[in-house]
């Protein structure tokens, strides 16, 4: 029986792995960091046989609540990620399986490779409404890359749209696939409508350093880039850094910063109600948005998420507060479970890769319905 995570955003540490029905493993912590909760290994061994892997110590992990009614997935192909029988108590997760081949591979959530990220890169260069620019690099010197789709102009608005500033939240990047091949499509009547209007800057991961090391939160220095928009740095997080230059300089009208949250089984959106320039129109925009996302998903609701910021009581360190006071438009954080979705429940994929990937074209329709309004 072998037990390996060194492979792309592999993560675990092996405590002990001698009988199949005692397991016993735990996840390393983010570099330079408190955080861990993302995990991603290949176990090797008799199938047809019971397997208990027992994740311990997670009382102590970013987000112990997460655990609750958690069930992790599993893949024979790495293509095809499907949830297994999990269980969670006094800060153990324990894993039960029997596996049908010698290799089967566990993680938090469908992982999303830095090989398929460059993939879904240079699929888009190749059509002609998109093009890539490498805005800087990384601590680790990877490409911080940016999609332009459509053609600039002063007279269309300006949509950005960043995900996996937290890299262990990889449905943020299959929402972002889903977006592109719905907004790169020659026939999509609603790419047409957008384009016809707005150009869209898009960055399917803001943190590729942290997603091929394995960390759930932070990028190689161990800096969570969500905490950094307000004084970004080239040293700490050129990321941030680099992005919100290039935001300046282009300008920005509508603004979607893309996540995973750990605990709460649905998605929903975080608005700036708390900025200090929040005001009737901002209100309006998020209204009207999440109105037509509501109409045209089932898959979305606004019943359940995060408290709302008192007036003027925004974290400005947060991208989308700190991008929504700073261009005064409408700008959410949109969150998507990594347990399943309560409202319409998976029990053999949950909340997955493709109902991300779905999602994100979802919410690109939803975009149509407030782009005349932005400005």
């Amino acid at each position: 029986m072998r037990i390996s995570s060194n492979f792309d955003s592999g993560n675990i540490k092996v405590i002990s792995a001698q009988q199949p029905h005692d397991i016993q493993l735990e996840i390393n912590k983010d570099n330079n960091s408190d955080f861990f909760q993302w995990f991603h290994f290949r176990l090797e061994s008799t199938p047809f046989v019971e397997h208990k892997l027992h994740i311990n110590n997670l009382k102590a992990s970013a987000y112990p609540e997460g655990w609750d009614d958690y069930q992790a997935v599993a893949s024979y192909d790495r293509q095809n990620w499907f949830r297994v029988a999990t269980t969670y108590k006094d800060g153990q997760l324990v894993i039960d399986f029997e596996p049908e081949y010698s290799h089967t591979f566990f993680a938090y959530f469908a992982p999303y490779s830095y090989e398929r990220h460059l993939d879904l890169l240079y699929w888009a260069q190749s059509h002609d409404a998109c093009q890539i620019e490498t805005l800087g690099e990384t601590i680790d010197g990877r490409d911080i890359s940016l999609l332009v789709v459509g053609e600039p102009s002063e007279s269309k608005k300006k949509v950005w749209i960043t995900a996996r500033q937290h890299p262990g939240e990889t449905m943020a990047e299959w929402f972002v696939e889903g977006l592109l091949n719905k907004l790169l499509d020659d026939e999509d009547p609603h790419a047409a409508a957008l384009l016809s209007k707005s150009v869209f800057y898009i960055v399917p991961n803001m943190n590729p350093d942290g997603s091929v090391r394995g960390h759930l939160r932070t990028n190689a220095n161990g800096v969570n880039l969500n905490r950094e928009w307000q004084t970004p740095s080239i040293e700490n997080s050129p990321e941030v850094y680099y992005v919100l230059e290039k935001m300046r300089k282009v300008g920005l009208d509508m603004y979607l910063d893309i996540h995973g949250d750990e605990a709460l089984p649905y998605n929903f959106v975080a608005g700036s109600e708390g900025i200090p320039s929040y005001d009737a129109r901002l209100e309006s925009l998020e209204t009207q948005f999440k109105d037509a996302l509501l109409a045209i998903t089932p898959d979305f609701q606004d019943v359940y998420g995060y408290p709302k910021d008192e007036p003027g009581q925004a974290n400005l360190t947060v991208a989308s507060c700190a991008v929504g006071e700073e261009f005064k438009a409408l700008s959410y954080t949109i969150e998507m479970p990594f347990k399943d979705n309560a409202d319409l429940p998976d029990p053999y994929y949950g909340w997955s890769d493709r109902r991300s990937y779905q999602f994100g074209q979802d919410t690109l329709s939803a975009i149509v319905k407030v782009v005349d309004s932005l400005r």
